[in-house]
């Protein structure tokens, strides 16, 4: 009998309206900060029963505690000053925005999210996924006035998220991705020391480790630039054949609705690929037949063992009636093909 395919998301997941502005990379939060955490609790156990009602049985708490996939992990960190405004190009000046500055070592007071791993398993049976950022994604996402390199920056912050992660493994994590969608805006840089700074952050952890590599959503800049890239996007194969050669267990990426080859998976034979068999583009909401034809075209690819169906990206920018429906359509379109076998 055929192994059972496994379905997750990538990541994010929309935040209520009562919680956070709606449909927004970059929300205000809504709600007092003294009533934040149980807010924040209330949405995360929301979205826990859609994702397993949806059938999902990889389960996220899909960000809702924290601001932005970035951001979020870095308002702890002692070293980089809020006030201190650089304006900087991000993903090789796609776009130009003022960010925080590193202005001195950076240091992790205490275990960021590990409090949100743990409740999260606590309140699923099922197996856990939870998103840090990666050390290229962060370098490009705030300034540097401190370090040497970009480089040196990017190291230093990849022996922080390696603490992190431990912390999330111990709390009973099962699989740790780190977005990193950088790769595909610095596809040299990402061969010359950004798969290396990810392996520093994957050192010595034993539960499964992921990257997640997509073109962007959610601002008109990313959805212009991917216009720029012509029939096919063939970022993934600069890169792919050095992810390949690392120590990550799984690698997310695109598919659905975009203009990815699935030839380029075949670079990717000793991995584990999160397929994006559900667009997050637009609201435009697939039948579970569509995904399934989109697994299929994936499985020509891919050995079943190896793949876990998934969306192409984060939900945040979607309303959550779409996203919730998205999600039942992953589950059911998973579900179609498991039912072949």
């Amino acid at each position: 009998m055929s192994k059972k395919l496994s379905a997750t998301t990538a990541g994010s997941l929309p935040k209520p309206k009562w919680l956070a502005e709606p449909e927004k990379l970059w929300p205000q939060w809504k709600i007092k900060k003294e009533d934040l955490w149980e807010g924040q609790k209330k949405s995360v156990l929301q979205w826990i029963q859609v994702q397993e009602s949806a059938g999902l049985d990889i389960i996220t708490e899909g960000e809702q505690f924290r601001i932005h996939f970035v951001h979020g992990f870095l308002q702890k960190i002692k070293g980089i000053s809020w006030n201190q405004k650089t304006k900087m190009g991000i993903r090789n000046n796609r776009y130009t925005v003022e960010v925080p500055t590193v202005t001195e070592a950076i240091i992790r007071p205490e275990i960021i999210h590990l409090k949100e791993a743990e409740f999260l398993r606590k309140n699923t049976k099922k197996k856990t996924k939870f998103t840090l950022p990666g050390p290229m994604t962060i370098c490009d996402t705030i300034a540097n006035n401190y370090y040497q390199t970009r480089e040196e920056m990017a190291f230093a912050f990849a022996q922080i998220l390696n603490i992190e992660a431990k912390a999330l493994e111990k709390a009973g994590i099962d699989i740790i991705q780190f977005d990193e969608p950088a790769f595909n805006s610095f596809n040299q840089e990402t061969i010359n020391w950004g798969v290396k700074a990810l392996e520093t952050a994957i050192e010595g952890l034993k539960c499964k480790t992921a990257v997640h590599v997509c073109y962007g959503y959610g601002i008109k800049e990313n959805i212009n630039w991917k216009q720029t890239l012509g029939d096919q996007w063939l970022e993934y194969k600069t890169i792919f054949p050095s992810i390949n050669d690392s120590n990550i267990n799984q690698v997310s990426l695109e598919f659905s609705g975009s203009k990815v080859s699935p030839e380029l998976m075949l670079l990717l034979p000793d991995k584990e690929i999160m397929v994006g068999v559900v667009t997050v583009v637009s609201d435009v909401i697939e039948t579970a037949e569509e995904v399934e034809n989109n697994i299929l075209s994936a499985l020509k690819f891919v050995d079943r063992e190896r793949l876990i169906p998934s969306s192409n990206c984060g939900m945040a920018p979607l309303s959550i009636e779409i996203a919730i429906a998205k999600l039942k359509a992953l589950g059911n379109g998973t579900q179609l093909i498991n039912n072949r076998n």
